[in-house]
């Protein structure tokens, strides 16, 4: 049963860990060795999709719609290797950067059963229990914020906001199942064929709202960068490469497979959200005073992105789109790293008394810098496509206002990470100390999510035909649709 193994793997490692809790260097090596497995599984699924299209699989001999049903296409299996790729970067950092204390409280469990919410809600095939992973990923990172911050300010905003939208989520799948009488998507889909009445639309705002909360779309974006800055780095960097694209995720999937929002209202209310996130997530990452910050509403910005992709609703513009996300999973991991590197290394994330890491380690100062220019969409790397992608298919649908937003939020996003630039690593130490050598727990991850994102920026044509292929399929997804009714392969 592939299709459950990542779920089943990140759980076992949740038990494991706990029952290596008096043994430090155990617990880490199951933790870490729990995360190769989910990236050896994400990569079997991914390799399977790509040889043979989707495909499902049932949980306890129900049969479709009536059983639980994991259901995997070219979209959810490249989400699901990208997190374990993640994962495992992020707990090699773990090792220098994570206290024994954070430890002890149970962040390896934790993060483990976050990772399974994650798989669980990239590969389920019903929305209600898409809304259970939603819940078992809050519940999971509910803990590693509170853990890693020693206080309840960071976390109570995130989870309160996150209830909201909860709420918004299972209110919507209820009025769902009422008025079809159904919660397998495939089923969904049929049902909802040609509908706009108005108990529809109503379902359609709730998890449009739900989705929003949990992609940190603005104006529901306010927890992130009151929350991301607060527990450790390594942390903040599972939060930030994997949680939002959980919602950007759930809005694809559904917001193409089980609602047809063209001429409805749903469809202005993603444009809205889309642009009014790109808006204020790049003002804000212009004044933010710390590394951590400026990253947080960079997310927001960035989500705003890839939903104008999904509401332009083009062939072209969904392709950019699940580029966009993909490539985006390495670079905020990147980028959430390279802070806690730049935080290590001259003792503060906070812009005004960091600085001396070009002069004393520019190596590292570069593994920083070339996510930052994936992130403002600089050639050779990877943020260079996804970008380009989008302006040419805004203006081939004949917006060319929307290009010119994605052109500024480039633009905008480039002058923030040239502040972080100049202020915490070019400009000389505050302290007047050089800065401190990281540890090669810190270093590699770093080297290698960097090296990642200039293959995928320098031999971006594979990349590009798969995001065409993945677009293809969600916007014909007779094979999706076949595999999770129980008709496919």
């Amino acid at each position: 049963m592939l299709l459950f193994l990542p779920l089943a793997l990140p759980f076992a490692t949740v038990v494991l860990t706990l029952l290596a809790w008096r043994r430090p260097a155990l617990r880490r090596g199951l933790s870490l060795a729990g995360a190769l497995t989910l990236l050896g599984a994400g990569g079997a699924i991914l390799a399977r999709v790509l040889a043979t299209g989707p495909f499902a699989q049932q949980a306890g001999g129900w049969p479709a719609p009536y059983g639980i049903t994991l259901v995997a296409d070219g979209l959810s299996a490249s989400l699901v290797a990208l997190t374990g790729v993640t994962a495992t970067l992020a707990l090699v950092f773990a090792r220098a950067d994570v206290t024994a204390g954070e430890e002890h409280a149970g962040f390896h469990p934790l993060v483990h059963a976050m990772l399974a919410g994650v798989a669980g809600a990239f590969l389920t095939g019903d929305l209600f229990n898409m809304y259970v992973w939603f819940e078992v990923m809050l519940i999971s990172t509910f803990g590693l914020l509170v853990i890693g911050s020693g206080s309840l300010d960071g976390a109570m905003k995130y989870v309160g906001l996150n209830l909201i939208g909860t709420v918004a989520f299972i209110t919507g799948v209820g009025l769902l199942y009422g008025t079809t009488g159904a919660l397998n998507m495939a089923d969904l889909h049929a049902r909802l064929l040609g509908r706009g009445d108005a108990p529809v639309l109503a379902a359609a705002a709730l998890l449009v709202f739900a989705f929003a909360a949990k992609a940190a779309l603005a104006p529901l974006h306010f927890w992130l960068p009151a929350s991301y800055h607060t527990p450790a780095f390594t942390t903040s960097a599972l939060f930030a490469a994997l949680l939002t694209k959980v919602g950007v995720y759930a809005l694809v999937r559904v917001f193409s497979l089980v609602f047809d929002t063209t001429g409805t209202p749903i469809h202005g209310l993603l444009l809205a959200l889309a642009l009014v996130s790109m808006a204020l997530g790049c003002l804000g990452a212009l004044v933010m005073p710390s590394v951590r910050r400026v990253l947080g509403f960079s997310i927001t910005a960035s989500i705003g992105a890839m939903v104008l992709g999904l509401a332009v609703g083009t062939p072209a513009a969904l392709a950019a789109t699940i580029l966009y996300l993909g490539q985006d999973v390495l670079v905020k991991a990147a980028l959430f790293l390279g802070a806690g590197a730049i935080a290590h290394a001259t003792g503060s994330e906070t812009l005004a008394r960091s600085g001396g890491l070009w002069r004393s380690q520019p190596a590292t100062a570069l593994l920083f810098l070339v996510p930052a220019l994936a992130l403002a969409g600089m050639p050779p790397f990877s943020g260079f496509w996804p970008k380009l992608m989008l302006v040419r298919a805004t203006l081939e649908a004949g917006s060319g206002w929307l290009a010119a937003a994605v052109l500024a939020m480039g633009l905008l996003t480039l002058v923030a990470m040239a502040r972080v630039w100049a202020e915490a690593v070019w400009a000389p130490a505050a302290s007047g100390a050089p800065a401190a050598p990281l540890p090669p727990a810190m270093l590699w991850p770093l080297a290698i999510l960097a090296a990642l994102i200039i293959v995928a920026g320098v031999w971006a044509g594979p990349l590009v035909g798969l995001a065409d292929q993945i677009a293809g399929q969600i916007l014909d997804p007779a094979a999706y649709i076949a595999a999770l009714s129980g008709h496919g392969r």
